[in-house]
Order: structure tokens, then C-alpha cells, then sequence
């Protein structure tokens, strides 16, 4: 199982941006991937998808803030999360949907 490892959280405030990256060990070049979130008490909720034919998929909450991409090169996929709100903050989870497998996650907190 290819390992992922998530990076670029951080703590911001309403309004600004922050640009996960997931990095993987290995090829993702044929994996559908996707960026998950879970906030203190609640569910792990899907963010954004992106299949290997660039194909995009996103939560509404987040459609025209957030925007996922890959650089099957770079074997790492990127959330690019623009008009943060404080609803955001959670911790961030690269997921691969194609064979499973998730990193350890990255938390954005984002103030008022």
C-alpha cells in the first residue's frame, strides 16, 4: 500500500488560503484520490475528488473555494483552499479511493 503523507496545514484567518499537498511513495498515476476532513465531533466528510482522467468531484460546501489537482510526476495531489472560513477547520486527510489508504492528516484552523 503506497504511503501518503499530508502537509501545508496551518492556522489562518477568515478569508485567507492555504494549499494542502499530499505526497505519495509511489505511483498514483491509475488512483482515483481524495481529500477528506474531520472536524472535532463529527464524521469524516469527503472534500474534493480527483480521478485519474481529471475528472473533479467536491463537497458543496466547498465548490468554488476549494479546488483539488495532481502531479502524477510529483506522485501528489494538492487542495487548493481559497475564501477560508471558520466552518473549515478540521483535520485534512489524503485518501486513496482506487486501493485505500490514508495519511496521518494535516490540521487547518481557521478564526474569525
Amino acid at each position: 500500500q503506497v504511503q501518503l503523507v499530508e502537509s501545508g496545514g496551518g492556522s489562518v484567518q477568515a478569508g485567507g488560503s492555504l494549499r494542502l499537498s499530499c505526497a505519495a511513495s509511489g505511483s498514483i498515476r491509475i488512483k482515483a484520490m481524495g481529500w477528506y476532513r474531520q472536524a472535532p465531533g463529527k464524521q469524516r466528510e469527503l472534500v474534493a475528488v480527483i480521478t485519474p482522467g481529471l475528472s473533479t468531484n467536491y463537497a458543496d460546501s466547498v465548490k468554488g473555494r476549494f479546488t483539488i489537482s495532481r502531479d502524477n510526476a510529483k506522485n501528489t495531489v494538492y487542495l487548493q483552499m481559497n475564501s477560508l472560513i471558520p466552518v473549515d477547520t478540521a483535520a485534512y486527510y489524503c485518501h486513496d479511493l482506487t486501493f485505500g489508504g490514508w495519511g496521518q492528516g494535516t490540521q487547518v484552523t481557521v478564526s474569525s
